[in-house]
């Protein structure tokens, strides 16, 4: 179990490394990501490298028994770079440069950039790749986080090269576009530009395939600087940081190109339901690369510095947070940043040893912290306990959220609307795309798959044939892989398997506004009583048994929640977003019909439990002290485990070989551990 956090020595003077180790060791870290943003200092001008400094703090590392993540150091160039080749720079949909002076201001696509940064790894992989210290590698730093999308020249030539490669002809691109709309018809490649500033909306074929684009364009960067490494003799794994469910880079498409995944993770402390974020990232994190650990590589100890307010995390909630990770299949935890800066534009942001020093909380909790991850027995990858899965996939989030639809949908909050209800129910879920192996699942919930690709809707009608209960979502097969109508109207693959037809989307004004129309479609039938949102399509059942039906409003009696038994499965349809509890509520006849069960049962709303092999992990992400009545043995060592009290932010980690109902959790007993 890997502790630490990034290391940025070049921020500080010589004399400070040796101190550095001495209290990293004191905190029980045992590696650092070394090297991030250090590329001025590596190359200060295009024909000097300076390895000298770099090697004393590898080798000062090193004799401290701290394994080093090393990096690229490619993720900002200096200002040397931009000013001798200006064409690297990244352009603004206007074609205005983004200038040095901040970080990731390159062109991922241009030649220029991707050579100095060719040169600058081959020099450090040569020289570092034998480097017992050395244990991963680690590429760039976090691809696309503040500059997501570009369009410089160097895009526009080299999206031209990556349409001639998808289609062929520019014919193939004016059909999958459908560029006689609006005589956007292109006679060559050469008259194909990035969809830049323009007087009304683009051509929505074109917008999602440059998102394809821009994805792609980041990850031949990665494995440009992978191959190099490996080339040079390197054998340790290399990873990059993911963020979570980030819009710009298809993290599903690249899981495979990385040896082991790393997540960076900021929930913000002043959201009281920011922990299930942390869960989400963590859920995703373990789906991505299935029965392999990952590494969260980011978190802050305490308060960032870019929200508008900046609140501190409570007491306690820096380890609930990191323990949340390792319950989740993380092997390794690390922070933003070893020591805090004294200047730049992260100053503010908290750090392992704060600027403040040793005698603080930070401090103490740190150490801590890293005392319980030293105790910790082995434990093993995924095991495949989920029997949940939630169907996620970043091709359809590119095309739901182009414009001119019946409304606007945010795809992100919709999905993590019905991963919020699933974990409030306690329940273990994996996150997939949905081409992705079901045959382990009994339940899987497919929210708002407007485009839908032939190979997904056939796995999901295999999967409700060989007995898989599944839930589609309104607004679900709509559109093609070119963001295109399919012949016959909406939803033409799922129709036979869900037996509802849809004529209208039935858009609803937005919740709150002032302006006209209807905000809300009441939903109600035997047992069900919830209120939808954003939608409320016009069904029709043709062959499927209605559950629930709107209730008022122009949608007043259709279908709102229908069922169909299929094969030895059945497959059910929401036609609108529910509220909260509606969720709660679709989930329960889901689950119920699917026979899941929640990984511990009767526990209250801010306590989650999580299973990894035989460690149960006890979160209490609440304010109140909470009695959970569970047996097994405490992991960190302590003995026999009959029942624990989690304080606030506390949490207990139970090996456990199986897990029975028992009777709700009785109050908790103050004072009690």
């Amino acid at each position: 179990m890997h502790y630490g956090a990034d290391y940025n020595p070049e921020q500080w003077p010589d004399e400070v490394w040796p101190e550095d180790v001495a209290r990293m060791r004191e905190a029980g870290v045992t590696m650092v990501s070394l090297g991030i943003f250090a590329w001025a200092r590596i190359q200060p001008s295009e024909h000097e490298f300076d390895f000298d400094w770099l090697d004393r703090v590898i080798g000062l590392l090193h004799e401290g028994g701290i394994a080093v993540d090393l990096a690229t150091a490619t993720a900002s160039p200096p200002p040397w770079a931009t000013v001798a080749y200006p064409e690297m720079l990244a352009a603004d949909e206007h074609g205005s440069p983004y200038w040095h002076g901040s970080r990731q201001h390159y062109a991922p696509s241009s030649p220029a950039y991707r050579s100095l940064a060719a040169a600058l790894v081959r020099r450090i992989a040569e020289r570092y790749a034998g480097h017992p210290a050395v244990v991963l590698w680690h590429v760039n730093n976090e691809y696309g986080c503040h500059l997501d999308v570009d369009y410089s020249d160097a895009a526009r030539d080299a999206f031209r090269t990556w349409l001639t490669n998808r289609y062929g002809s520019v014919d193939a691109v004016n059909a999958a576009w459908g560029t006689m709309f609006w005589s956007q018809r292109y006679g060559s490649f050469a008259e194909i530009f990035p969809p830049r500033h323009a007087p009304y909306s683009h051509n929505p074929g074109q917008l999602l395939d440059y998102r394809r684009f821009t994805s792609d364009m980041f990850l031949e960067c990665y494995r440009m600087e992978r191959d190099i490494i490996r080339a040079a003799g390197a054998v340790q794994p290399i990873t990059t940081n993911f963020m979570g469910a980030f819009k710009p880079a298809d993290y599903a498409r690249w899981a495979a190109e990385l040896d082991v995944l790393s997540d960076d993770l900021y929930p913000d402390p002043n959201d009281p339901e920011g922990f299930r974020e942390g869960a989400f990232h963590g859920d995703l994190m373990r789906s991505l690369k299935p029965g392999t650990p990952w590494l969260l590589m980011e978190q802050a100890t305490n308060a960032v510095n870019w929200r508008p307010t900046n609140a501190p995390k409570a007491p306690g909630q820096l380890a609930a947070q990191s323990m949340q990770a390792v319950a989740r299949g993380a092997d390794g935890i690390l922070f933003f940043q070893w020591r805090q800066s004294r200047a730049g534009a992260e100053k503010f942001h908290s750090a392992m040893l704060p600027h403040a020093g040793t005698e603080t909380r930070t401090w103490r909790e740190v150490m801590s912290l890293g005392g319980d991850l030293g105790r910790l027995p082995d434990l093993p990858a995924d095991d495949g306990a989920a029997r949940v899965a939630l169907l996620f996939d970043w091709e359809n989030w590119w095309a739901i959220e182009n414009p001119d639809h019946p409304t606007s949908l945010d795809y992100l909050s919709l999905v993590r609307g019905w991963y919020d209800a699933v974990h409030r129910l306690h329940v273990q879920v994996d996150i997939l795309p949905p081409t992705a192996d079901l045959a382990h699942y009994t339940a899987v919930v497919a929210p708002h798959l407007y485009l839908l690709t032939e190979p997904a809707a056939a796995n999901l009608v295999d999967f409700v044939e060989q007995g898989g209960h599944l839930l589609v979502t309104a607004f679900s097969d709509v559109v093609d892989e070119y963001d295109r109508f399919r012949a016959g109207g909406f939803g033409t693959q799922l129709r036979d398997l869900l037996g509802v037809v849809i004529e209208d989307f039935g858009a609803l004004a937005d919740t709150g506004s002032a302006g006209p129309g209807e905000q809300r479609a009441p939903v109600a039938g035997p047992g069900v009583a919830f209120v939808g949102s954003i939608l409320a399509e016009e069904a029709h059942a043709v062959d499927a048994r209605v559950l629930a039906r709107f209730e008022g409003g122009r949608q007043d009696g259709r279908p709102a929640l229908t069922v169909r038994s299929h094969g030895a499965g059945s497959a059910y349809y929401l036609a609108t977003v529910p509220d909260d509890d509606g969720a709660r509520q679709v989930l329960d006849h889901l689950f119920t019909a699917a026979g899941v069960e929640p990984v511990y049962p009767g526990l209250p709303p801010l306590v989650e439990a999580i299973r990894r092999g035989p460690l149960l992990t006890l979160i209490n992400h609440g304010r109140e002290p909470v009695h959970i009545d569970v047996q097994g043995e405490d992991a960190l060592g302590g003995g026999e485990v009959r029942g624990v009290v989690l304080r606030p932010f506390g949490y207990a980690l139970v090996l456990i070989s199986s897990l029975e109902a028992t009777e709700p959790c009785p109050p908790a007993v103050p004072g009690s551990r």
